[in-house]
């Protein structure tokens, strides 16, 4: 989806796909036939844009075959789906039944992670809409926490500066710019916007910057203002912005309140789970943690990061951090110029909510896809952009 911002400028709204994990290139056309298309459908348009997820498998195959590649691009037309943006932050395995800690490796210490995200870079180059010349990738922001020493970070670093004078090569061969954005979620060595701005502003190169997820920025109970204003101050740039929402739980001492946090705590992804106390952020890596002992402080707010549909908050007593997400994106695109020119939905987790809220079948998973969508459009027109056809 394509709108006209008062400056003149396009700003794209798309949806990630990793909702529908596909390790392999028959899966990726399976998923634009039966999840991207209906979605499209449902929304009334000639034209939406998906932010696709390609695994390390799906990558390769695409690499190694030119033909598989031209055939995806005309798929993707063939079907009124358009690729400005690829999601890289998992590398493979994420429609695993137990994926936690496994979704940060390979890290940017590992080679592998500049080789998989420049073969991403290339494939973006192709897959651009005729009449875009700009896309972006969104990344691991570095590492997890533990185990990233002096070294690992020196290597990261030198493979992140590679990366960007690949990213140059590309833009030198083809006319299109590919930017890539760390992306900070909690537990990572880059856990805030704030963590993002020392190691990026080391790198000092153009071609990388930070992408914001809505969700990641209120778990760790960031103000939007603050953030954006630092990153700005620093001259981070923001190749991309995933609109998403975290689960909020208001009085966590509440018996009811952690009966309904536990329906969230399942087993295939990690909620972690922040509270911000007058002596800072305290947290734990996953929700059954903060729900099985006295870890945090239960006098004050929790936020876990579960990625919640937009248009549906949880039932009471809990809530969503669409608020924070209605902030952020005013700040983002509400001004004379845009922030960001790339904004994607990234509600991933629709297979794990709680059975009474999970989709029964591909049929409620488009339906419940197109409505997030819907809502965005909606705050994206209150800001005074314009929906294109």
């Amino acid at each position: 989806m394509r709108f006209r911002h008062p400056d003149g400028s396009t700003v794209h709204l798309a949806y990630c796909t990793n909702v529908h994990p596909a390790e392999t290139l028959d899966g990726v056309l399976a998923q634009l036939r039966d999840h991207c298309e209906p979605v499209r459908r449902r929304l009334g348009r000639d034209r939406l844009g998906i932010g696709l997820w390609l695994a390390r498998d799906a990558a390769r195959a695409l690499v190694s075959d030119p033909a598989a590649l031209r055939g995806l691009r005309a798929e993707l037309d063939r079907r009124g789906l358009e690729v400005v943006t690829l999601n890289g932050f998992p590398y493979e395995g994420f429609g695993a039944e137990e994926v936690k800690y496994r979704v940060y490796k390979p890290d940017w210490a590992d080679p592998e992670r500049l080789t998989h995200t420049t073969d991403l870079a290339r494939l973006l180059s192709s897959l651009l809409p005729d009449d875009v010349t700009e896309g972006s990738i969104s990344t691991l922001p570095l590492a997890w926490r533990t185990g990233y020493d002096t070294e690992r970070a020196g290597h990261a670093h030198a493979a992140l500066r590679t990366l960007a004078e690949r990213l140059d090569a590309i833009e030198e061969l083809t006319g299109r710019s590919i930017r890539i954005g760390l992306e900070p979620e909690p537990g990572c060595t880059v856990e805030t916007t704030a963590d993002a701005i020392a190691p990026i502003g080391a790198i000092a190169r153009d071609r990388i910057g930070v992408c914001v997820d809505t969700c990641h920025l209120a778990t760790s109970f960031e103000d939007p203002s603050t953030a954006l204003g630092a990153l700005d101050a620093a001259g981070i740039p923001l190749p991309k912005v995933q609109l998403s929402a975290a689960l909020h739980a208001e009085q966590p001492r509440l018996a009811s309140v952690r009966q309904a946090l536990a329906a969230f705590d399942e087993p295939r992804f990690l909620h972690q789970t922040r509270a911000l106390t007058a002596d800072g952020l305290q947290g734990t890596d996953d929700l059954g943690e903060a729900l099985g002992g006295a870890v945090l402080p239960d006098d004050t707010p929790w936020r876990a990061h579960f990625h919640v549909p937009l248009h549906a908050d949880p039932a009471p007593p809990l809530t969503s951090t669409l608020p924070v997400l209605r902030d952020a994106l005013t700040l983002l695109v509400g001004g004379p110029t845009p922030r960001t020119r790339h904004l994607e939905v990234e509600t991933y987790t629709w297979q794990a909510l709680p059975s009474e809220l999970r989709p029964r079948g591909r049929t409620q998973l488009a339906d419940g896809i197109a409505a997030e969508l819907t809502l965005a459009r909606d705050l994206l027109v209150d800001l005074g952009l314009k929906e294109l056809p």
